[in-house]
């Protein structure tokens, strides 16, 4: 018995029919369909946790009560600003130290307002004897910087190079400030970088 050509072209068809519903699937599958199943399958142990910060906890001389976060006390809002100032500028505002390297940092700006309160009861604003007040710490030259703040103050920075972390203050008859800091976002050392990204 000898079939039509038209019926063995169409039974020709049906493998190649059946291969291509195959390879194509039924559409039932999502794309996170995958992901869902692997955690399903695979689920993450419980009481395990990764912080996004190292923790931060009392270094000594410090008080045991924590310290408000820059983020408790920066102005939160629900929209985003319209301006985009705080994110065309996020490169200028320093990294914080946490942990010991904050610990270490606060201790460096212990020695370092005990060793200019003599200047500052003195009423020496000079940027040269700062140098040499920071210097006889046991800060390299090369990483020191001082410069004239105001017509009667001194500003300072300090590369210390370890963690890495620098440390930046002014000292005027009011008071001596400075902080301690983990560089820029943007910036290789502990100069402020000239641009954002």
């Amino acid at each position: 018995m000898t079939m039509p050509r038209k019926t063995r072209a169409r039974l020709g068809m049906l493998p190649l029919a059946a291969m291509v519903l195959l390879t194509a699937g039924c559409g039932t599958q999502r794309a996170g369909d995958t992901a869902d199943a692997y955690r399903r399958l695979h689920p993450t142990p419980t009481g395990i946790s990764t912080p996004s910060t190292p923790a931060d906890f009392p270094c000594r001389g410090e008080s045991p009560e924590p310290t408000a976060s820059t983020a408790a006390t920066t102005p939160s809002s629900t929209e985003p600003p319209t301006d985009h100032y705080a994110e065309n500028h996020g490169f200028k505002v320093p990294i914080p130290l946490h942990g010991q390297s904050r610990c270490d940092g606060l201790t460096a700006v212990g020695r370092i307002k005990s060793a200019l309160e003599p200047l500052r009861q003195r009423g020496d604003f000079a940027p040269d004897s700062v140098r040499t007040a920071l210097t006889s710490l046991g800060y390299s030259a090369e990483k020191v910087q001082t410069y004239q703040d105001g017509s009667a103050g001194v500003g300072f920075l300090i590369d210390i190079g370890a963690s890495p972390w620098c440390v930046e203050g002014t000292m005027s008859s009011d008071s001596t400030k400075a902080d301690a800091f983990g560089g820029y976002p943007d910036g290789t050392g502990c100069e402020p970088p000239s641009g954002g990204h």
